[in-house]
């Protein structure tokens, strides 16, 4: 009796795929909290990304009140210094908003192929991250601005940044918005070759 291929046309499969379709980068939550118990079993799935050699060269740190604060102190510093007083204040209060705080970084290595292989599994992770607490209705924005890249900040989260770099500052919470978005057709961004 011959066998037949599995069909990929199933319910689940397509419920999978418009989770992927419809996560969105939110930018205004509700100040309702995530449970801590979510955001652990979104943790515990980043760190089911792929990653060469299992190397797991991920850390999560969830940065608690008082770390909050002075990341968002240094935020205002960092925007004074660039952009002014006014513009400063107008951003620490945007990210004194943001209910959830999560930031990924990676271990650095000497080997420069194997520092790349760590940070694409790094993003991975990250994706994973954002995609469990999608499904769980919680929305996500991933930054790696100014901020992420200063050694202040580093001090705050206690990372020696010959040890490790920080592959973003995530932020996550309920969405009070949710955009739309689009994206290009595969026409304009598959390629085959013979």
């Amino acid at each position: 009796m011959k066998k037949r291929a599995p069909s990929y046309e199933t319910q689940e499969l397509r419920e999978f795929a418009e989770v992927l379709r419809g996560r969105r980068t939110i930018e205004l939550f509700l100040q309702t909290p995530v449970p801590g118990e979510l955001v652990d079993e979104a943790i515990e799935t980043a760190t089911w990304a792929p990653n060469h050699h299992v190397t797991e060269p991920w850390r999560f740190i969830l940065p608690g009140d008082e770390s909050v604060q002075r990341i968002l102190d240094l935020c205002r510093r960092i925007v004074k210094e660039k952009k002014g007083a006014e513009r400063a204040e107008h951003k620490r209060d945007s990210w004194s908003q943001k209910p959830g705080w999560l930031i990924v970084t990676c271990q650095r290595s000497d080997d420069e192929l194997r520092q790349k292989e760590d940070y694409a599994a790094c993003s991975v992770a990250v994706q994973n991250f954002m995609l469990h607490l999608w499904k769980a209705g919680v929305g996500s924005k991933w930054t790696t601005g100014d901020i992420t890249r200063d050694p202040r900040f580093m001090e705050i989260i206690g990372v020696d940044e010959s040890d490790a770099f920080v592959v973003g500052l995530i932020w996550f919470g309920y969405p009070k918005l949710t955009p739309s978005q689009s994206r290009k057709g595969l026409a304009d961004v598959v390629f085959r070759l013979p």
